[in-house]
């Protein structure tokens, strides 16, 4: 009986989620031992990374009430141990919260190289972050080709109150990116010291205000930018953006070598451009290859958040200003970016990265 029941009891904390989040508890890897003697009496051991102790007493009981549902079952035990993560004073790189003193949690969009399609994933993380019911902010980091203006169709200068600029907002996000200030045609030639100051006036100068989220959409590579935010805001992970090819899977890596060294948790990769869909006959052809996101996430031990397909839709909804997740909620790629999501809810309440894939 012991082995048929343990069984059982693993298959009924799949049923168990976690508070807030589609995924079970036995895929974010929080069940640790379960151990069934010959009497029925069961042991649950869970390990839990967070912050939110109310949120682990609430699967502790979760767990209770699931296995006492088994009819074999005579007798359960649930051990709950808390593990509390490093508070950003205690990590090896010094950051500076009172830049941003309201916002709880600070979400990277990154990719090793340009041209793999990160800002339309930052555009569309945010945006379904938002529907989710969640206060978010979008951060355009990259000075060199700030590209949310033309992503949410804004055209005007932001408002000044006082010595305080006043981010846009659209579907539920609050936006700020040098591309408001600057005119469309003006090439920012500018050095290290300069990007670097304009990204702390972005994020210190704008009033941004209480936000659950804020997603930061960085620029190309592992330069200036990306070692400022790195440095000067306590990031409650990364996601990075690749797609497919050999060339661009190199770079990824790079980009998510960069995080871990000033130790940011990566929430996971994500491979886009993944497949096309042609329209007429339903075929796919893998116009990039395929897999090598997900390769790269399995060597690097990291997460593979899924895939996003090459779709007319996704690139008409940048060019207009109406991201895919608000004109197609209910298509699949609105499905894919709710997924990714949930990873960033995921990782920000337990302040480190989900262990299994969400797909």
């Amino acid at each position: 009986m012991p082995e048929s029941l343990e069984r059982a009891v693993w298959n009924k904390l799949k049923e168990v989620r976690f508070p807030g989040m589609s995924r079970d508890i036995v895929s974010f890897g929080f069940v640790d031992r379960v151990a069934v003697d010959e009497s029925g009496k069961v042991r649950v051991e869970l390990e839990i990374a967070t912050h939110r102790a109310e949120l682990a007493e609430d699967v502790r009981r979760a767990v209770g009430e699931a296995v006492n549902g088994l009819e074999e079952v005579g007798e359960v035990e649930v051990e709950l141990r808390l593990q509390r993560p490093p508070a950003p004073a205690q990590e090896a790189v010094s950051r500076d919260a009172g830049l941003i003193p309201e916002v709880a949690n600070v979400v990277a969009v990154a990719s090793g190289k340009g041209g793999v399609g990160k800002s339309t994933v930052a555009v569309n993380l945010a945006v379904s972050l938002a529907q989710a019911g969640h206060r978010v902010g979008l951060l355009d980091a990259d000075i060199y080709g700030p590209s949310l203006p033309m992503m949410f169709g804004i055209r005007d200068r932001p408002q000044v109150d006082g010595e305080r600029i006043l981010p846009f907002e659209r579907y539920g996000v609050k936006l700020m990116s040098l591309g408001f200030i600057v005119d469309t045609d003006t090439a920012m030639i500018w050095r290290g010291p300069m990007v670097m100051k304009a990204i702390e006036q972005l994020l210190g100068d704008v009033e941004w205000g209480a936000l659950d989220y804020m997603i930061v959409d960085l620029p190309p590579g592992t330069g200036d930018a990306q070692l400022t935010i790195s440095q000067r805001v306590p990031l409650s992970g990364a996601v990075v953006v690749t797609t497919p090819q050999d060339i661009a899977l190199i770079d990824a890596r790079k980009g998510l070598a960069m995080f871990r060294k000033v130790n940011v948790p990566i929430v996971g990769i994500i491979e886009n451009m993944s497949g096309f869909v042609c329209s007429h006959c339903g075929e796919t052809t893998d116009i990039f290859k395929r897999g090598g996101g997900e390769t790269t996430a399995e060597l690097l031990e990291s997460t593979f958040l899924g895939r996003v397909p090459l779709d007319p839709a996704i690139m008409e909804g940048g060019d207009s200003g109406v991201p895919v997740v608000v004109a197609q909620p209910e298509g699949p790629h609105a499905e894919s970016f709710r997924r990714i999501a949930e990873a960033v809810i995921a990782a920000a309440a337990a302040n480190v990265p989900p262990r299994l894939s969400i797909f």
